[in-house]
């Protein structure tokens, strides 16, 4: 039946590298139901209900992404975008976090049609594949980034006056448990050894209870609580405004952006593109996307999408759709079985986002350096995205510079329409931030 679902044969894979990498991909990304909650709070969504439907969407969103496009990402309600509606639809801009589920809500409706349509699916193949590739290169940037932050070693610096990143404290116990899970990973790597991601972190969380810089679970199992204060919660009444016109307007230009980031990128690196750079039958994990993005406004959460983490479990093995499968099933767990998740410390899971982050560096030999009018945009894409911590920011950069030089060197008419609809989309986002 498996076979038949998921064509691990033809996939090169087998039921336990999916396993494994379905366990991987939920590993790195299981904070989201600690944190996704615990920013929300900021909108004044209760944080028990929360939990809740950031949980149900993810587990919606990744059974969709597996089962209906057959492909091993995970979905889950997006960071970035849940701090923009915190913190500046609600806190700056005032509007209650009924309305902003309403804008959230738009964009997914939206989503769905332009997908079903196809033009979703033609946006994303008139991206030139040296662009595609440094979507990959940037976001294995922004992963070792991450993945540094949670293991201590880069920490916040003293902007403006001084450095905005610094070396973090290397003698504190959960940043040496950090260094020495991701040497113990990466050295397996090396060794070809089967599980090393997951293997590690185990690992990793194992020794920082031992050396007592991590707690034991208090409990295993709890009951969630009920998500009846949020569900449904949807308030139009300020739908025809100029303000939340502006608002379901970046909403829809950032969930855009990082889901087609996130699903080249990612793809790039399991070797999903074909020999023109596109992703082939893209609109399905579209689809998954936009379907999730409107059970996340229903379920009072915020925009759902893709998520870069997703990489570790495609470098763990997993090839198709049941590594995704896997995944949501254990989000589904993941209802009663909160303290064991949050048990896994931070600086155990970190070091994975860095060997990934190492791993995708290789999509830059597809980026042709000897034509600058290519170059400078995939190098705007690459730096931008770590270093204003937005993958989108850094890929409208690069969809605003590349029709720019491609006129400047003579090339303008290499350029396709598709391209240009995303200049212009991505000029609106810029205006929006």
């Amino acid at each position: 039946m498996l076979e038949r679902l998921f064509g691990l044969t033809e996939a090169g894979t087998t039921v336990r590298a999916e396993v494994l990498g379905g366990l991987t991909t939920f590993v790195t990304m299981a904070y989201i139901i600690v944190v996704n909650p615990a920013i929300l709070t900021a909108a004044g969504i209760p944080q028990g209900p929360s939990m809740v439907a950031t949980v149900l969407t993810a587990v919606i969103g990744t059974l969709a992404m597996g089962l209906w496009a057959n492909r091993p990402f995970a979905i889950a309600p997006y960071m970035g975008e849940n701090a923009f509606i915190a913190y500046t639809v609600t806190g700056t801009m005032g509007y209650s976090w009924q309305t902003a589920l309403a804008a959230i809500l738009i964009g997914g409706i939206l989503f769905v049609a332009l997908t079903a349509t196809g033009l979703r699916a033609t946006l994303a193949n008139a991206i030139p594949a040296s662009l595609k590739y440094s979507f990959a290169v940037g976001i294995g940037l922004f992963l070792a980034l991450i993945g540094l932050a949670h293991m201590g070693v880069v920490t916040y610096g003293m902007a403006p006056s001084g450095p905005l990143l610094r070396l973090g404290t290397l003698g504190d116990t959960t940043t040496i448990i950090g260094i020495v899970t991701f040497l113990v990973m990466a050295a397996l790597t090396i060794r070809r050894v089967p599980g090393t991601i997951l293997g590690a972190m185990l690992g990793g969380t194992v020794l920082a209870m031992l050396l007592g810089a991590a707690e034991l679970p208090g409990a295993v199992v709890s009951m969630p609580p009920s998500l009846a204060p949020i569900l449904f919660q949807i308030d139009f009444s300020a739908a025809l405004t100029f303000g939340f016109l502006h608002v379901a307007l970046v909403v829809f230009v950032m969930d855009f952006v990082d889901t087609m980031g996130t699903l080249i990128g990612v793809s790039a690196r399991a070797g999903f593109l074909d020999d023109e750079g596109n992703l082939p039958q893209i609109e399905r994990p579209m689809m998954a996307d936009a379907l999730a993005t409107v059970a996340a406004a229903l379920l009072g959460t915020t925009t759902a999408g893709t998520f870069i983490e997703s990489a570790a479990g495609v470098e763990a093995g997993g090839r198709t759709g049941l590594t995704a499968v896997v995944c949501a099933l254990l989000f589904l767990l993941a209802l009663f079985f909160t303290p064991v998740l949050t048990a896994i410390p931070e600086y155990a899971w970190g070091p994975a986002l860095v060997l990934v982050g190492i791993l995708m560096l290789s999509a830059v030999r597809h980026i042709p350096f000897d034509r600058m009018e290519e170059l400078v945009p995939a190098f705007a894409v690459i730096v931008l995205m770590p270093f204003t911590y937005n993958i989108g920011i850094g890929m409208t950069a690069g969809f605003i510079l590349f029709p720019l030089f491609m006129a400047v060197a003579g090339r303008v008419r290499e350029v396709k329409p598709g391209m240009w609809a995303l200049t212009a989309m991505s000029l609106l986002l810029l205006g929006g931030v």
